[in-house]
């Protein structure tokens, strides 16, 4: 029998082997191997993938194979992981992330904070990117002066309208330019028009699923609504048990109890809001400029549906900016991360190349294809430098599939907004939008709720759940 400083020397040989081995193959899996191929290729990632047989999943592997034929150094890797919230942190603690993640505007502040995106700020440089923004989302995008991740979609909300009814309801010039509410108050006049000459709801509104407090959101800011503040101690604090939030629930309110211009039913989720619209029951509702890609697929078509400014507020005109961004993972290597920023470039690209006329054409035939309205020109990523920017305007004029006017009023509002464009509240923003749903659910089913009271008890939980628990 061995003695027991014998076992324990063997123990502790097996222990440190055990642990070379791990560390090798950790070293492996951060920017070892991993990240290249049997040829020195540099291997990339790239999230939210089309999962299935579709002319998305075509459009993309054409586009996977024309960038690897021009980039002959790298080598795509299709993940169909798609951002949510419930799986996202894990992953990224985990370092399961693909090399290149689909986010939206609302997420960055957090990811940033977190540190799960990389610097590619000299990256962007490199490949001519520099300056190549949109001023109005760099805030987003940035910390101390560095980029942590590439704008591909943004947007600015607006008034969609069912020109059906605005037409039944005496609304719409004979050139197809619908009237434009300048406010909430000429928006609940068209709706009670519109309901006594159709029948139907003037107004529709989510209510459910964060999509209702995203909307209301908006709305309260024009009330003057403040929702939080950052201190000089660094904490937030929440702000909106105020006059002007209670006053901006009463809006809501009135809409179901005094005005009776809303659908029938209190739950609205996305999807319920999508389709109420469409099928005409709810003739105006407050959305981002991609709502055709949403409504289509219930049927409405190109020539039912429009979209103007949103109408301003008793305190001002104000309207909501929104988007999505691509980031990079934070363990990425220097090679991964231009790898990927090339593949970005190319993809949303902001030079006249034939690689981006290519893509923009491809995917404009499969919105129409799809049934989708082609004709709004929503806010982009880029700024006024980019040449592709003067040409998808122009192009998307050309080969629009209804009567422009019915989306003119927004798309001369995104061009030469007169609003104050305003981002996604800072901090804890989705955990606020679920509050605000519950604040608007509660006054929607009690005819006798106090406004005032719940958006002071709102503000409390928020403060207590989520703004006193921020690790930030």
């Amino acid at each position: 029998m061995k003695s027991i400083k014998t076992k324990h020397r063997i123990i502790k040989a097996v222990s440190a082997l055990t642990a070379l081995v791990l560390a090798s193959g950790m070293l492996a899996g951060c920017g070892g191997s991993s990240d290249k191929d049997s040829e020195g290729r540099t291997i990339i990632s790239v999230g939210s993938w089309p999962p299935e047989e579709s002319d998305a999943l075509t459009a993309m592997n054409e586009r996977k194979a024309r960038f690897e034929e021009a980039n002959p150094d790298v080598v795509i890797e299709p993940d169909e992981w798609a951002f949510d919230r419930q799986t996202f942190y894990a992953k990224a603690a985990g370092g399961q992330l693909p090399t290149v993640y689909l986010s939206g505007f609302t997420e960055m502040p957090e990811i940033i904070n977190s540190g799960y995106s990389s610097d590619i700020t000299e990256a962007l440089k490199n490949n001519g990117l520099e300056g190549m923004f949109n001023e109005n989302i760099m805030d987003i995008i940035s910390r101390d002066g560095k980029i942590y991740a590439f704008p591909t979609m943004s947007y600015v909300l607006g008034l969609a309208y069912n020109v059906d009814a605005f037409e039944a309801a005496g609304l719409m010039k004979e050139d197809g330019t619908p009237m434009q509410p300048a406010n909430w108050d000429e928006m609940v006049d068209f709706a009670v028009k519109i309901k006594e000459a159709t029948g139907k709801p003037g107004i529709v509104l989510p209510t459910a699923d964060r999509s209702g407090g995203w909307i209301f959101s908006a709305i309260a800011w024009s009330f003057g609504v403040e929702f939080m503040e950052k201190g000089e101690d660094g904490k937030w604090q929440a702000k909106f048990d105020s006059p002007e939030a209670a006053q901006a629930l009463q809006f809501i309110k009135d809409l179901k109890w005094k005005y009776d211009l809303l659908p029938a039913s209190t739950i609205i989720n996305a999807e319920d809001w999508y389709r109420s619209f469409a099928v005409g029951d709810g003739a105006m509702t407050v959305v981002a400029g991609d709502y055709p890609r949403r409504v289509a697929k219930y049927g409405m078509t190109p020539d039912q549906s429009g979209i103007m400014a949103i109408p301003a507020g008793p305190a001002k005109h104000v309207t909501l900016l929104g988007g999505e961004v691509m980031c990079i993972k934070n363990d990425a290597t220097p090679d991964q991360i231009d790898a990927s920023v090339r593949w970005l470039k190319t993809r949303y690209n902001n030079e006249l190349t034939d690689e981006y006329k290519t893509n923009t054409e491809t995917t404009t035939e499969n919105a129409k294809k799809d049934g989708q309205l082609v004709g709004i020109q929503s806010l982009s990523p880029w700024s006024d430098k980019a040449e592709s920017l003067v040409w998808y305007r122009d192009y998307i004029e050309q080969n629009a599939n209804c009567n422009l006017n019915h989306v003119k009023l927004y798309n001369d509002f995104v061009a030469d907004c007169p609003a104050e464009i305003k981002p996604e509240e800072p901090v804890c923003c989705q955990e606020l939008y679920a509050v605000l749903d519950s604040c608007i659910q509660e006054v929607l089913t009690d005819e006798n709720a106090d406004c005032a009271q719940i958006m002071s008890d709102a503000n409390s939980d928020f403060q207590m759940n989520y703004l006193d628990n921020l690790a930030y």
